[in-house]
């Protein structure tokens, strides 16, 4: 009897923690690898303008691209072929530009991804090859060589009285397209200073990200200067082993901030809320006036042996609906985000009269959050 009494008190004590558990609200921490990035560690971009062959009739219209013709040709006089003063009817040649990322760190020899765009007036770059084109940076320098075969994803098909198109045939990608030259020097072990970039600044986190690092490593070299940077002092011990400590503070765990906002599309009708927006007491009508308009013409004849004439009479019917059964409803203070999308939704809104409802809660100083319209 006694080790029944004792197995239904530990079930009521597990249940009553399960209850507790459940009731609190689970924090959501996150990474400072994925909150913030080291500055100065950071992609460039590429980009150049180059050749595409081989398309099937397919490419630009030399008269029309004039900038394709004076390509080919000097292209062309640089492999030993005059075609100065000659007309050039070829449809196989595209001009593209060529555009990629340069990874932070990447080293000489090593590969990148190209995208290839058509300049032109190219159908389609199916089944072209870029020539070598060379891939500049915002210093004009020359950083990779891009060359090969393109891949597309999608394709045209037309005959006489029909076309289709499918995807985007005048885009194109080229797996590992492209050799890097140069490479972008960062000497990262020789830093004694380094910076944090929040990827969303704020007061909040960047504060909780700085006691984060100090409580590790035991001494406060973490220090935030604004809502969008943290100044990381590097220790004694960890210089000249900047990857180690990187990799040490990047796993630690912060629960980020966030002020309360909310996005409005008005062009797609998307409605996203961040989870502290709160609403003081108000009262909330929606009501739409319909208005419908019908035309019904009638056609008045003469009456026999008259010298009337058959015209069109018309005829306007015109009906106005208020919607008055939509009533005033009260959404009570500090109410949370479901409580608030729970309110409004018993309202019968939709997600377009549910925007001009918030924009008129925040113009009465109701709505503790901002409205951003993109």
């Amino acid at each position: 009897m006694l080790s029944v009494l004792k197995r239904s008190l530990s079930l009521l004590l597990l249940a009553g923690s399960l209850a507790i558990a459940a009731a609190a609200p689970a924090a959501a921490l996150s990474r400072i690898k994925d909150l913030a990035q080291v500055e100065g560690v950071r992609q460039n971009q590429l980009v150049g303008y180059g050749l595409v062959v081989g398309l099937n009739g397919t490419g630009d219209t030399l008269n029309n691209a004039p900038f394709t013709k004076q390509s080919l040709t000097a292209m062309l006089e640089r492999l030993g072929v005059n075609t100065r003063g000659a007309t050039l009817r070829t449809a196989n040649v595209a001009a593209v530009m060529v555009t990629a990322n340069l990874p932070a760190f990447a080293t000489q020899g090593t590969r990148l991804d190209v995208t290839v765009s058509a300049l032109g007036d190219a159908k389609s770059l199916q089944g072209g090859t870029l020539l070598v084109t060379p891939l500049l940076g915002a210093d004009g320098e020359v950083y990779a060589v891009s060359q090969g075969s393109l891949t597309i994803a999608g394709f045209q098909a037309e005959g006489d009285a029909a076309k289709i198109t499918r995807g985007v045939p005048t885009v194109g990608r080229i797996a590992n397209g492209a050799v890097i030259e140069r490479e972008v020097e960062f000497k990262l072990n020789a830093q004694r200073t380094l910076r944090l970039s929040l990827r969303n600044p704020d007061l909040t986190t960047a504060k909780r990200i700085a006691a984060s690092i100090n409580d590790f490593l035991g001494a406060a070299t973490a220090e935030p200067t604004d809502p969008a940077t943290i100044t990381l002092n590097i220790p004694a011990k960890y210089r000249g082993n900047m990857i180690q400590l990187l990799t040490e503070i990047e796993q630690l765990r912060v629960e980020p901030d966030q002020a309360a906002r909310i996005v409005v599309d008005e062009r797609s009708g998307i409605i996203v809320m961040g989870r502290d927006v709160r609403v003081s007491q108000v009262a909330v009508a929606q009501g739409n006036l319909t208005v419908t308009i019908s035309e019904r013409p009638e056609v008045s004849q003469p009456e026999p042996f008259s010298e009337g004439e058959t015209v069109v009479v018309p005829r306007t019917s015109l009906k106005v609906e208020t919607g008055d059964k939509n009533k005033l409803a009260i959404v009570r203070e500090g109410v949370t985000l479901r409580e608030l999308v729970d309110g409004l939704n018993a309202l019968g809104v939709g997600p377009r009269d549910l925007i001009s409802i918030l924009q008129a809660i925040k113009a009465a100083g109701a709505l503790q959050a901002d409205i951003e319209v993109m």
